[in-house]
């Protein structure tokens, strides 16, 4: 069935297994035995609990445990000085609202919900704050450094520019929203040993976690996590509810499995922090920039920091002398944040990005030329050339297929009916990085590769990636070939996210086989053999039914003399109804300069992908608490709205595809994060030459147009 179903060796080896639902995530694996955590939550939001009575809860049908900070199974981490703050069930302090402080478990889910129920908690509260304007305005406020101030050349050097610009940008809370919803399943077996099938980007992260908890070694935890039905950055974290089905299976020496709810997921799981960001430029009138101030406030926990690079874009995307940049962390009383797709630098683009645009209007300049102009030869923030860099190639592609040509700029002059059309424009820029990893590579005689390593797919397509270097080295077709993932046994690799694992696991894929097909050539040799000779016929002329090798790769000093990074351009037309104040975007056009583009199917969708969720971050995505209480009051699908197909158009997507001559073997860059970022922007300079109202609250929602000048 596989051969008929697959068109060419460009297709995802895991496709087939996916749709006809053979791929099994981490809440369907069915242990013997197994057992089903549901977690009591906090209704207050900053506090402490009084008294926990869960004798009803234990009384109640089915109910084998209940588990809190009163009978805490041990969790030798959590008892010593120092360590996080969130040790859970270690402390009887409330935090935020909705945090785990028991967790309720039964022979069904339907019983352990009931019994969850019963509990009764009793607090004592304190007062709190979650709104996170209020916190940044206020001069009491806690504040902290999220990294230190960079300063190139005059501080503020935009204030005496010829032209000069300064606008105030915001961002609301985001909320992790995949499909599958997140979880664990831990069997705590005798002797400190530990099965764990979970929702991680790194299954070795995730066993290294673990066993700094409960302080048993490495190698007695097995973590399982083949497939992941979507991480964006909400994985890359062992959480303290997953640290609790942990306790618990070992507290009734069975396995447990915990699914959060949706609920749950926009309080235990982490989201994109709210943002607010000033950002002044100064250019001379004929467009050259002359400088740029970026300051930010991001939201953390009052537990907990969290910093990303909000403002690392305006340190070199532009060639400009003067630079200063500033970013603080105020903490408000919600759960900690965690790193969404295309992190702090979506978040930093999408006011960098809108500024650039507004700059470009001042000076009645198209802001594709404003950009061109000011694109930086190589890398002022390091002082180093960039390692490959394609920007005015790509905007060519982006402009012409976008029809740029036929944009206007006097905003407002596209007009059909009661339909205003516009265009826009975005840079997006993500850091190019190659970690170190290793695999081990079995070549067989009967014709097939077997590749091994402990890395994780959340979605981009890793094992296709893997497939096809191998099969281009080796020249096995990819059929033949087999990847190995999502195990923790098998050779290091680390996690999954900052768009590295193509460029780290696959040098390390590169390297295995170019071994390979070494040793095939030496036994060749030495057999009296073809040098052309298939390594089938190798091997069984010298009576071995496989060869194998293990190899672990890493950068080199390439990073010493060269700044890399991947880049896309992002081209977007909208359509704004006159009366209304609705938006509909009307065509993508997203070019990637990413290196050599391995696998054209999956990079494809990581593109489409980033431009569906550049959608959302634009037009609909915000988690809205009422400060009242601390709690979020569209925590479901009705009401937090991610797109859905009638909000998608046509969506073009190009590639430079010319390989980095200095970050790995295949010449590949990553672009899981790029696809995303900058593209809000493109959304709300389109907004903008639409309609001549600009939008610097995100999302840009129909009432905002109406209302804003």
């Amino acid at each position: 069935m596989q051969k008929s179903i697959l068109k060419d060796q460009n297709d995802r080896v895991d496709g087939i297994d996916k749709v006809m639902g053979r791929a099994k995530y981490f809440a369907e694996y069915n242990l013997p035995g197994l057992t089903y955590g549901v977690l009591v939550t906090s209704t207050i939001t900053k506090g402490k609990i009084s008294s926990l009575n869960a004798r009803a809860a234990e009384k109640a049908p089915g109910v084998i445990a209940v588990i809190s900070h009163l009978n805490k199974p041990s969790a030798p981490a959590y008892e010593q000085e120092g360590g996080p703050a969130m040790k859970i069930f270690y402390t009887d302090k409330i935090f935020f609202n909705g945090q785990p402080i028991a967790i309720v478990v039964a022979d069904t889910f339907e019983r352990a919900t009931h019994a969850a129920s019963l509990v009764k908690v009793e607090y004592e509260k304190a007062d709190f704050n979650t709104d996170f304007e209020k916190a940044v305005n206020d001069t009491k406020a806690k504040k902290l450094q999220g990294q230190p101030d960079y300063k190139r050349g005059i501080q503020d050097a935009y204030k005496t520019a010829e032209v000069k610009i300064e606008a105030r940008y915001h961002l609301p809370i985001e909320t992790h929203n995949p499909m599958e919803l997140h979880g664990i399943i831990a069997d705590w077996r005798p002797n400190n040993q530990l099965i764990v099938y979970a929702k991680t980007q790194g299954v070795k992260a995730t066993q290294g976690a673990i066993a700094n908890v409960f302080k048993i070694p490495v190698e007695n935890i097995q973590v399982n996590s083949e497939f992941v039905g979507g991480g964006f950055g909400m994985a890359l974290r062992t959480w303290p509810l997953e640290i609790a089905t942990v306790m618990a299976s070992k507290h009734i020496a069975r396995p447990v499995k915990v699914v959060i709810t949706r609920m749950q997921m926009f309080t235990m799981v982490g989201n994109r922090p709210a943002a607010i960001q000033t950002i002044g430029l100064g250019a001379n009138k004929d467009g050259t920039l002359t400088g740029i101030t970026h300051r930010a406030f991001g939201e953390t926990s009052a537990y907990e920091n969290f910093t990303e690079g909000v403002v690392n874009m305006a340190k070199f995307m532009y060639q400009c002398d003067h630079v200063n940049t500033q970013y603080t962390v105020v903490p408000v009383d919600l759960g900690v944040p965690i790193w969404m797709r295309g992190p702090g630098e979506a978040t930093g683009a999408f006011a960098l990005e809108s500024a650039i645009d507004e700059m470009a209007h001042a000076l009645n300049m198209d802001p594709l030329e404003f950009r061109i102009k000011n694109d930086p030869e190589k890398d002022q923030q390091r002082n180093k050339p960039f390692s490959d860099k394609n920007i005015k190639e790509a905007y060519r592609i982006g402009a012409a297929k976008i029809g740029w040509s036929e944009r206007k700029n006097t905003p407002g002059s596209l007009i059909n009916g009661q339909w205003k059309t516009g265009f826009g424009v975005s840079i997006g820029v993500f850091n190019a990085n190659r970690g170190r990893a290793s695999v081990k590579a079995i070549l067989r005689s009967n014709g097939t590769l077997l590749m091994q390593s402990a890395t994780s797919d959340i979605g981009p397509g890793t094992g296709t990636g893997m497939s096809l270097i191998a099969s281009q080295i080796l020249s096995i077709p990819v059929d033949k070939i087999k990847f190995e993932l999502g195990d923790s046994s098998l050779p290091p690799a680390p996690s999954q996210g900052g768009s590295a694992t193509l460029s780290t696991v696959g040098s390390a894929v590169n390297d295995a086989c170019v071994a390979l097909k070494s040793t095939i050539s030496e036994l060749a040799a030495n057999s009296n053999m073809d040098a052309t000779a298939n390594f089938v016929e190798v091997l069984k002329k010298n009576n071995l039914p496989s060869i194998e090798v293990t190899k672990q790769s890493q950068a080199g000093k390439e990073r010493d003399e060269y700044s890399m990074y991947s880049f896309s351009i992002h081209f977007v037309k909208v359509k704004v109804h006159s009366l209304t104040g609705v938006v509909k975007v009307d065509k993508i056009v997203s070019v990637g300069d990413s290196g050599t583009i391995v696998s054209p199917k999956t990079a494809r969708s990581q593109m489409v992908g980033g431009a569906v969720g550049g959608v959302g971050m634009a037009l609909t995505e915000e988690s809205i608490v009422d400060h009242r209480y601390g709690r979020y009051i569209n925590n479901n699908f009705a009401d937090y709205h991610v797109p859905v197909n009638a909000d998608i158009p046509e969506i073009e997507v190009h590639f430079i595809n010319k390989p980095d001559p200095y970050i790995n073997p295949m010449g590949a860059k990553g672009m899981g994060e790029i696809a995303l970022i900058g593209f809000s922007a493109a959304v709300a300079n389109a907004v903008f030459n639409a309609t001549g109202k600009r939008i610097r609250t995100l999302p840009i929602t129909p009432d905002k147009i109406l209302a804003s000048s």
